[in-house]
């Protein structure tokens, strides 16, 4: 296609979404006879949302020829829903002002308005229809928030692995469908719709992951996403803090103490006067952790700006800081595991973040069916690590002796731009979905000698150390430039088609050195080398998908989609030196696809589901594998480069059943339900290169992975308990077994299957909250990872029993 012809068809769109749907005005008063401000106001018909101004006046579209269905809310106020006729002149609605919520029915309104925002196939500039989404509701949940229990946490999204860690949540790592759950590199993680890795291209890593007690909801897009938000085989979390409350201010306190040290505390400030509204918080966390060597410390700053010119046009500005200190214990052999897990032998190694992220984020309404969004975003950050690192875990660190340090420095800033119009077909409304955006990248990696003492110093002790082999300095810029666009037709009132595509721009390079240092056994050196590098990676590529989406009459939809995905390596990991492992000098990108075919919806308003099929097919995937070292030491290392062709399948199921509803509708103030989050897995490398990795499964695939339990509830008082049971999974690509009798390594071997019980609890009194429950219920020892790097290497154990209490205060 011409240029020439995507300009008269992009008019044409313009046009056709200027044919805009009869548009009504109404005012919602109280029973008192005053205007009530900030009401939500959402058509179910054509899901369409406004809001009512200072004056208690709405304007909103209504579908012509139709009796339009009208849902009026907000949290002071009873869900109002009204039917209205084309014909009507009577557009003004009472709404009932809530004197006392009790905590079940609050919670049960909170449910039934977030149902209706899942409703929408289009939004702002956004399209999400035919793609597989799950939404986390954080008010819903009772869980340990102060620590950000990520199985708790994400109980409601099916198929995640997750890497727990035992520093309070500092750092999530999910992973699923055989994806690595390191630092939740797997996906593209965005907080309020903007990147918050430490760098999309060269480094996906994220070291920053926002408070759970500060969210209103986590948003998960399977890899469907990969057309509008990037290219990741995982898909798109974007964190959404909470917005601001309706009132000229509000305060909210939150103080929690758990076992281990544990303390936190979460302090926000937020409210509207007139255009201008924010949202600001800080958190802080200390601990000591349930093992030797383990303390932490953090701080967690964060302003969310708002300011509405109009009713077309507003503007909004975000600024994170982020700095957090922890000692890492370090990893255990199978031996080491099974003797103590509480045991550690390394207590010299340290890591510190700081992290700065900026954004502002322009909103227009061109037309009544046409946005446009513009964002702004930015990112200084560093990570720095020193420690003593072998592959031999067991190794004792001597005081005194050299330590590695890597420090890594982060300077990336990218803007994105989104035109969505919505335009009619007959009676049937379309949505058409034009972006781009530019981003580039300025990361530094400097790696050497450590100080010999035994805190948390990262300086270079090069000068001190000068035979040090590991030595590296490099400079990574990086620039990607991304051009998408998805059009869902509405073909009826149930079916819709959505294709798309992106076209990817992607230049990545390492500019630097690294020296080669031999010594012989006297400690004399033989041989130093600085190998200067500058190496170079441009490429331009097309990713197409399409969805589809039937929504019958009786609350069900099916939805199916299949796109293209790709994820680039990345020199950060290719010049990072590490004992226990060695890179593939070809390594290369990955690009692949992501399929889902789904059934979802609710039944008679008591069951609600979500059943799906799954696949995700990789070219050239990239993975780990147990070997002798390709550079010529006799040592046994992981190897990572790009192992073959593989493929993962599956089938996911979510079921929510309300049991009150069911058996006690007329109990409003109790609360029972169950849920059960299964995924049921399977892969295979269909062909590879390296010996005896075909027919072999991919890593991180458990056969079975479960989360299930029961929400129960009267009145003000809520609790949970969740059941958690992860099949076992192989950690490299030649399925290595574990040996029990490993003393030596620790990073070979399957992650075993473990099973772990949480009970969480809450009661509510007037302004007053208090939350309480223990974590890893039956004590069980097992654990989620086998690291080849930092916080090991070695098998990192997973928390044991612990207890948390939370006392919250509003005003």
């Amino acid at each position: 296609m011409k240029l020439k012809d995507f300009k008269i068809i992009f008019l044409l769109l313009v046009v056709l979404s200027t044919q805009a749907q009869q548009k009504i005005i109404g005012t919602a008063t109280n029973f008192s006879g005053e205007k009530v401000a900030n009401l939500m106001v959402y058509n179910k018909t054509n899901n369409k949302a406004a809001q009512t101004n200072t004056e208690g006046i709405y304007t909103i579209e209504i579908v012509n020829n139709q009796t339009n269905n009208l849902v009026f809310y907000n949290d002071d106020y009873e869900i109002l829903e009204k039917q209205i006729a084309q014909n009507n002149n009577n557009f003004n609605v009472y709404v009932k002002k809530i004197t006392q919520l009790n905590e079940v029915v609050l919670q049960a309104k909170k449910q039934k308005i977030f149902a209706l925002q899942r409703l929408k196939d289009v939004e702002e500039t956004a399209i999400y229809a035919g793609k597989k989404t799950e939404v986390i509701l954080l008010d819903k949940l009772t869980a340990n928030k102060a620590s950000n229990t990520a199985r708790q946490i994400f109980s409601q999204v099916v198929g995640l692995t997750i890497n727990e860690n035992s520093d309070g949540g500092l750092q999530l790592s999910i992973g699923g469908r055989g994806l690595n759950p390191n630092r939740t590199s797997n996906f593209n993680t965005r907080q309020n719709g903007y990147d918050i890795s430490a760098d999309v291209l060269g480094y996906p890593e994220s070291y920053y992951a926002t408070p759970t007690e500060a969210l209103e909801q986590i948003q998960v897009i399977r890899g469907a996403a990969s057309l509008q938000y990037g290219t990741q085989f995982g898909g798109l979390v974007n964190f959404k803090t909470k917005t601001p409350s309706i009132k000229p201010m509000e305060i909210q306190t939150r103080n929690t103490i758990g076992s281990f040290g544990l303390y936190t505390n979460f302090t926000s400030l937020s409210g509207t006067k007139d255009k201008f509204s924010y949202y600001t918080y800080f958190n802080f966390k200390k601990g000591n952790g349930f093992r030797p060597n383990s303390q932490f410390e953090s701080k967690n700053a964060f302003a969310n700006l708002n300011y509405a010119f109009n009713e077309k046009t507003s503007i909004s500005l975000d600024y994170t800081y982020f700095t957090y200190l922890a000692q890492q214990a370090g990893g255990l052999t199978d031996v080491m595991f099974n003797e103590n897990i509480l045991q550690s032998n390394r207590n010299r190694n340290w890591f510190e973040v700081n992290w700065n992220l900026f954004s502002a984020n322009l909103k227009h309404k061109v037309t009544e069916n046409s946005n446009f969004s513009l964002q702004l975003f930015g990112l200084k950050a560093e990570r720095n690590a020193v420690g003593f690192r072998t592959n031999r875990v067991s190794s004792t660190d001597v005081s005194g002796g050299v330590r590695d340090l890597i420090l890594g420095d982060f300077v990336n800033w990218g803007i994105e731009a989104r035109y969505l119009t919505q335009y009619n077909i007959g009676k049937q409304t379309s949505a058409f979905l034009i972006g781009a955006k530019y981003y580039q990248s300025k990361n530094g990696g400097i790696q050497g000698a450590g100080s010999s003492g035994s805190y948390a110093n990262f300086s270079l002790a090069n000068a001190e150390f000068p035979t040090y082999s590991s030595q590296s300095n490099y400079e990574f810029p990086n620039l990607n430039l991304s051009v998408f666009g998805e059009n869902m037709f509405k073909i009826n009132s149930k079916l819709s088609i959505t294709p798309g595509f992106r076209f990817e721009k992607i230049k990545t390079q390492a500019q630097g050195y690294y020296r080669k240092i031999n010594t012989d056994l006297a400690g004399n050196v033989i041989l130093d080398e600085q190998i200067n590098e500058n190496n170079v990676k441009d490429r331009n590529f097309f990713l197409l998908g399409v969805g589809f989406s039937y929504k019958a009459e009786n609350k069900t939809e099916w939805y199916a989609n299949i796109s293209q995905n790709y994820r680039s390596v990345t020199f950060n990991d290719i010049r990072v030196v590490a004992p226990s492992q060695v890179i593939a000098a070809d390594i290369t990108d990955e690009k692949g696809f992501t399929a889902d075919l789904g059934f979802r919806g609710e039944l008679n308003n008591t069951l609600s589901f979500d059943g799906s099929i799954f696949g995700l097919f990789y070219n050239d995937k990239i993975g780990d594998y147990q070997g002798l070292n390709p550079n010529g030491a006799a040592a046994v290392v992981r190897i990572r480069d790009n192992v073959g062709t593989a493929f993962t399948y599956g089938l996911e199921t979510f079921i929510d059943w309300n049991i009150n509803r069911t058996f006690f509708n007329d109990y409003t103030a109790l609360k029972w339900s169950w849920f059960a989050n299964t995924a049921i897995t399977k892969s295979e490398y269909l062909k590879s290169d390296v010996p005896n990795i075909k027919g072999k499964e991919v890593e991180f695939v458990p056969l079975i992975n479960l989360k299930t339990g029961f929400n129960m509830g009267y009145k003000n008082f809520l609790t949970t308990i969740q059941y958690t049971h992860l099949s076992s999974q192989f950690t490299n690509a030649n399925n290595a077994k574990t040996d029990l009798n490993d003393n030596t390594y620790g990073i070979f071997g399957e992650i075993p299957a473990y099973s772990v019980i949480d009970l969480s609890a809450s009661y509510r009194y007037k302004k007053w909250k208090i939350e309480g429950g223990i974590n890893n219920l039956t004590n069980h020892h097992y654990f989620t990872r086998r690291a080849t790097g930092y916080p090991g290497p070695g098998i990192i154990p997973s928390e044991t029993r612990n207890f948390y209490t939370t006392l919250e205060f509003n005003f």
